[in-house]
């Protein structure tokens, strides 16, 4: 048997399209990957490069495993990924969007323009807007990060940084915001900066322009941003752990509806406005469908998780009815008991699509501007939405946090001891 004769008939396919295979009987193809979802212009698999799944698709000057192997199971990439090593899973990775060796990035993530990580970097559930920057050894699951203007001013996480997203108590309703959508799609705020050997306790709320010194593991809010946050944690203390009981859950509570509320708000913006722009790249369609079923992944990963926390107040009422004393079991009791029995009402608030009847005459005025800007130049999408004057990116982001305001005022009223923090 000749060696060509051992090629599978995938691999000979991609090659006569024109992607470059420099070790071809290295490179493993899956029988349900459709050929047509790749495209052979400047396309590069380099040894050791697997690719499955039917929802792959893969565009143009795409570079997969240049550092080490690859996996790829049904991934949607933009033109000029580089995917240099590791595994990665039902995510998108948009315009030269890339990834070092090491990389193990799980479903429900999506990498906007050049968002990008150095090596061994795991993720899971995680947006990275354009320009965000992520170092060496780093867990960042359950995150939105947003912030800078280009790729020489953009927020970054330091090396050897891990996001906290599991408690004690088996639960991970604990999704943290870094920067928000309404004013992060702008692409023109302040970078965040979160220094290595350090850590978020999630869930938090971190606002654009904020330091956060590297050795630090933060767990508190700064929404309005521009702080230097550093210093030694609380002195060592030891209480009685009792598994089960939750205590003052008003912090994660209200951090839970404020992240879905931005995923609602980012949902739209995937609709009204990324899309045209998505419709004039290659295989813009397959990306734009992955993108927006990622987002979909996204909200129903966090309402899985928020309705997992709402349950386990059943047993932490239990138990803090024992242990707890004075005006504190009042407050605490009540606010558990809130969300354990108005669960349903609660989640429908994320799931009716109120979203879509908000301030529709801001959007509308903003997408016109959008068109706008489309019919007379050819740009892309980063660059259009950095040419917009600030008058026209005040209307955005007001449709934008009109979104995120209503859907949170409007779940605080079903649970109304949340409302004061």
């Amino acid at each position: 048997m000749k060696q060509a004769d051992a090629l599978s008939d995938k691999v000979i396919q991609l090659i006569d399209k024109g992607v470059n295979i420099p070790a071809p009987f290295s490179v493993e193809i899956g029988e349900d990957v459709d050929i047509d979802r790749i495209s052979g212009d400047g396309t590069v698999f380099h040894t050791g490069t697997k690719i499955y799944g039917a929802r792959t698709l893969i565009s143009s000057k795409t570079q997969l495993g240049y550092e080490a192997p690859v996996t790829i199971v049904n991934c949607q990439l933009g033109t000029k990924v580089e995917l240099k090593g590791g595994y990665f899973k039902e995510s998108v990775f948009l315009e030269k969007a890339n990834m070092a060796y090491g990389a193990q990035v799980r479903e429900g993530c999506i990498l906007e323009e050049e968002a990008n990580g150095s090596h061994t970097v795991g993720l899971k559930q995680t947006i990275l807007f354009p320009f965000v920057t992520l170092g060496s050894l780093i867990n960042f699951c359950d995150c939105f990060m947003a912030g800078g203007t280009s790729r020489k001013n953009h927020s970054e996480v330091g090396s050897s940084y891990i996001h906290f997203n599991y408690t004690p108590n088996q639960d991970k309703a604990t999704a943290s915001l870094i920067g928000d959508v309404p004013r992060g799609v702008m692409l023109n705020q302040p970078p965040i900066f979160l220094g290595g050997q350090g850590g978020l306790v999630g869930p938090v709320r971190i606002g654009f322009g904020t330091v956060i010194a590297a050795g630090t593991v933060y767990q508190g809010d700064c929404p309005d941003g521009g702080l230097l946050i550093g210093g030694k944690s609380e002195e060592a203390y030891e209480k009685y752990f009792h598994p089960g009981f939750y205590g003052n859950i008003q912090k994660r509570v209200l951090n839970n509806i404020i992240y879905l509320a931005n995923l609602l708000a980012l949902r739209q913006w995937y609709f009204y406005v990324r899309k045209p722009f998505f419709k004039k790249q290659e295989f813009g369609d397959g990306l734009f469908a992955g993108a927006l079923e990622k987002l979909e992944v996204a909200v129903s990963e966090r309402l899985k998780r928020f309705e997992a926390l709402s349950q386990k107040m059943e047993q932490s009422i239990q138990i803090g009815r024992d242990i707890l004393q004075g005006q504190q079991k009042d407050i605490v009791l009540q606010q558990q008991s809130e969300l354990l029995n108005n669960w349903t009402p609660l989640g429908q608030c994320f799931s009716e699509q109120s979203e879509v009847t908000i301030a529709e005459k801001e959007r509308t005025s903003f997408i016109q501007a959008i068109h706008d800007i489309m019919a007379q130049e050819d740009r892309g999408y980063t660059d259009a939405i950095q040419s917009l004057d600030a008058d026209v990116a005040s209307i955005g982001v007001y449709w934008l946090q009109s979104i995120v305001d209503g859907i949170v005022n409007r779940a605080l009223n079903i649970v109304p001891s949340y409302k004061s923090l």
